[in-house]
C-alpha cells in the first residue's frame, strides 16, 4: 500500500532564515509555503526529484515542532510516506503492533490526510502516513 516516499520534514528555527540556505546554497527552489494551524507550524516545501523537503517552523511554544527543537535542535523530524489507502495502512500497522499516534487521519500540509506513528515502535523513527484527500 505504500507508494512512496512522500517527503522528509526537517524542524527549522525560521523558514525565513532556512529557505535562503536551500535556495541559494543547493540551487532548490521554494515551491509552497502554508501554516497549518493545527499542528502548530508554518511550512515550506521543496520538491527533490519527486520527493519533498519540508521544512517545519513552529508557531507555538507548545507545538510538537517546539518541543523537538528544544529537546534536539534543528534537524530531521520524520519521515512520510504516501499512501492510496491511509486507513487501511494505520489498520496495518496497528495489526502489527505499532502503536499509532493518531488513529484516524487528519488534514495536514498540502492538502493531504496524514496521521503518525509513534517513533518507540519504529525504531527510533516518527513515521507519517500521508494520502491525497479524496474527491
Amino acid at each position: 500500500m505504500i507508494k512512496q516516499i512522500d517527503h522528509l520534514g526537517i524542524a527549522v528555527r525560521s523558514l525565513d532564515e532556512t529557505v535562503p540556505v536551500y535556495e541559494k546554497a543547493l540551487g532548490l527552489r521554494c515551491e509552497h509555503r502554508e501554516e497549518v494551524p493545527s499542528q502548530k507550524v508554518r511550512t515550506a516545501f521543496f520538491d527533490v526529484g519527486g520527493v519533498h523537503l519540508e521544512l517545519l517552523e513552529p508557531t507555538a511554544p507548545e507545538s510538537p515542532i517546539a518541543k523537538f527543537l528544544a529537546d534536539r535542535g534543528e534537524g530531521i523530524h520524520h519521515l512520510a510516506f504516501r499512501t492510496d489507502d491511509i486507513t487501511g495502512q494505520l489498520e496495518q500497522a496497528a495489526g502489527a503492533g505499532v502503536r499509532l499516534i493518531n488513529e484516524k487521519p487528519f488534514d495536514g500540509a498540502a492538502g493531504k490526510l496524514v496521521a503518525f506513528l509513534h517513533p518507540k515502535s519504529t525504531h527510533g523513527v516518527l513515521t507519517e502516513l500521508c494520502a491525497s484527500k479524496p474527491v
